[in-house]
Order: C-alpha cells, then structure tokens, then sequence
C-alpha cells in the first residue's frame, strides 16, 4: 500500500486546486427553506395589510367560483388549501419598482419607497410579515440605474432596523456579469451606509434577457453570474414575457411551457446545481378574473403550469393575482401529497432496510428526503403522517438531504 499512499499524496497536491473550487462553487444546500412562490406587488398597492387582504381575496374566488369544479382534486385537499390562505396566504413578497410600478416621478418613487419601506416594516415588528420579502428595484442598465440605486437606498435606509434573514433584493433584466459585480458594490455600499452587517443584504437575479442565457462569447453567462455573486445571490428567476419578447417569440405564444422558455430554464437548473442557489419559474398572466367559465379556464391553466414546474423539478414560480393563489396551493399540495406514501416506503427502506421495490441509492434518498421536507415546510403534509410513513424526524430527512445543520 506504500506506492497507493504515494500516489494518494500526489494526486492531494496536482487536486488541491480543483478540490477547492470545487467546495467553493458548489457548497451543495444552503439549509432553508424556499418558498412555493413569489408574489409581486406594485409598491403604490402595498401596505400593511396587504397579506391579509391578498388571502381574504383568494378565499372569495375560491369559494365563490370552487375549484374543484375546474381541477379535480382528492377529499380533504380544498380544506388543506383553505387553511393555508388562513394561515400564510403568501411566503414570499417581493414589493415592485420596476414593470409592476413603471416610470413615475422622482418625488412620487421617493415617496413610494419610503412608505412601503415603513409599511413592511411594520409587519415585521407585529409578526405579520411574509417569511420572505424585500423588492424589486429598477435594472442598473445605463437609463434607470440611478433612479434604481436611490429607490434601494430609501428603502433600506427607511427600514434598516427591521432587516430580516428573509430579505431579499430582487435584480431585474440582468445583462452582463458586470452588472453582478457592480450590484456587490451596491450592496456593500449601502450596507456601510446604514450601518448593516457585511454580507447581511442578499440578491436574486433576473433572468429576462438572453444575454444572461448566452453571451457574446458562446459562454453560459448566468453561470458566471453566479460565481461572481458568490454567497450574496440567493436565487435565480426565470422573466417569462420579457425573456420571450427579446427572441421574438409573438405575444399570444409567451408563456412558461414555451421551448424557449424551457431552454432557458433547463440552462438556469443546470447553472444552479450545486451551488444552493434556487430557481424560480415565472409568470402566468391569464388572470383568473370575469365570469365562472373564464376564472375556471384561467384556474386550469395555471394549475397545470406549476404542476408542470414541479415536475421539472422547479420548485418556485410568480403569482400575480390573488385569485391564483388557490391554484398556486392545490398544485403544489396536490404533487407533494400524491407521491409522499411511495417516498416514505422507499426513505423507510432505504434507511431500514426492507423491500421498497426499488434500489434507492445516497443521491436518490437525497432527493426522496429532499421532496418530503418540501412538502412538511408548505403545508402540503403533516409531521405526523411523514412519522409514520417514514419513521425519520425533520432533522433525519434534513440529515438525508445533505442540508447543513443552521445554528
């Protein structure tokens, strides 16, 4: 064994570089949870009650027009659901400056930041508050740059005091891996402004342009744009119209299930993996509103996109309608529900021993603990069915998803 150790010790020191990009890069979960969604508000429509009206909001047009005559969905699912537009309504919120808002005024934005700076600050400190939330600034394109960057400083500078682990800055129509790199600058800036830890502010990027999918040089560009952001950049979100507007795809064919779309995404998955940044889906904009036919027909559409995200193993999409928040939870609950007594018998197994059926190796366990935590931190399921289909605790399934222990 003198010349393997040798030879060990050998590769050790030709390695050591690539062992420790690889580390680096690719850190594997960060430990959170990551909401289902993200709903986007118009800074001028947001206030402190916003949550609590968006859910009062879902729950008429879920009783008045009722789901199940446009889904099917199994007993006890809508109570499930109606239960959760009780209890959380909405996980995460991001309050928006920029297509949501438009151009208005300086004095008017200013104002604007600062009001809903103060009111989400108020659900903070009376416990109201969404477990996600932050903004959507204007881009650091040359033309709204400044208005984007003093929209940000009002903001934080209002709410400093009440900043949370669940902020989130939200980056849009990024173009250039320069435009990351500038945003830490940003961010570091700010921080020292108000007298915020380092690193405490934290971004998403927007993938909207086909810049961030290829550059000029052939390259994928996102995945650049995830090295430079480094621990800072928390997710990535796919922008279905305007993404599909800059390939030139027709206004009536923009949508989530469209090739470029899935191209795009595919790209972002691949750039994501590993990293324990998240990938969101986009939007639907057929609303669920008029007559009972048009809120089932749009109810349908939309069920059936983030059924289709699920299963491509995307995890979070945009809502921008109360209405689409029945369907945002019926989806979601429904595909973690229908899967979690296979997933059980097969984490039981593997963990056990016995006969699943199946020859379940460590990524795969991963992957089973992984979809079974997801649906404990939604609502989808309850502790106690996971207990005893599984027989392994939240902290076993987080051990088995290779998620880090958070102090």
């Amino acid at each position: 064994m003198t010349h393997v150790d040798d030879l060990a010790g050998e590769l050790d020191r030709l390695l050591a570089a690539a062992d420790a990009e690889l580390v680096a890069r690719y850190p594997g979960e960060r430990g959170v949870r990551q909401p289902v969604h993200t709903v986007y508000v118009p800074a001028d429509r947001f206030h402190a009650d916003t949550v609590r009206e968006w859910g009062e909001q879902a729950k008429a047009a879920f009783k008045a027009n009722d789901l199940s005559e446009a889904v099917d969905l199994p007993p006890g699912l809508a109570d499930r659901v109606s239960a959760k537009l009780d209890r959380e309504p909405i996980e995460d919120l991001r309050i928006d400056f920029e297509d949501g808002y438009g151009t208005r005024p300086d004095q008017q934005e200013d104002a604007a930041a600062v009001d809903a700076a103060r009111a989400l600050a108020k659900t903070i400190s009376d416990g109201t508050a969404t477990p996600y939330h932050g903004l959507r600034i204007k881009s650091l394109e040359a033309p709204s740059r400044r208005r984007g960057l003093r929209t940000l400083d009002l903001f934080i500078g209002e709410l400093s005091g009440a900043i949370t682990d669940g902020f989130v800055v939200t980056l849009p129509k990024v173009t250039s891996v320069e435009q990351v790199e500038a945003m830490l600058l940003v961010l570091s800036t700010i921080e020292r402004a108000h007298n915020l830890p380092d690193g405490s502010l934290k971004f998403e990027i927007q993938v909207e342009t086909p810049q961030a999918i290829l550059g000029a040089d052939g390259t994928a560009l996102i995945a650049r744009m995830i090295k430079a952001g480094g621990a800072r950049v928390t997710g990535l979100h796919y922008g279905t119209y305007d993404y599909s507007a800059s390939l030139g795809v027709a206004a009536a064919y923009q949508s989530m299930d469209h090739p470029v779309a899935d191209h795009a995404k595919d790209v972002m998955q691949l750039a994501a993996a590993g990293t324990g940044v998240f990938v969101s889906d986009g939007s639907t904009n057929v609303l669920p509103v008029g007559d009972r036919d048009a809120v089932h027909a749009a109810w349908r559409l939309h069920f059936g996109l983030v059924r289709r995200s699920l299963a491509r193993g995307i995890y979070q999409g945009w809502d921008m309608h109360p209405a689409q928040l029945p369907t945002r939870y019926a989806a979601t609950y429904l595909f973690y529900r229908e899967g979690l007594e296979t997933a059980g018998a097969r984490l039981r197994a593997y963990v056990d021993g016995g006969d699943s059926g199946y020859l379940d190796e460590p990524a795969t366990a991963a992957a089973l603990a992984g979809y079974v935590l997801r649906g404990l931190e939604c609502g989808a399921v309850d502790p106690a069915e996971v207990d005893a289909l599984t027989g392994v605790d939240a902290a076993g399934l987080a051990t088995l998803a290779r998620r880090p222990v958070r102090s």
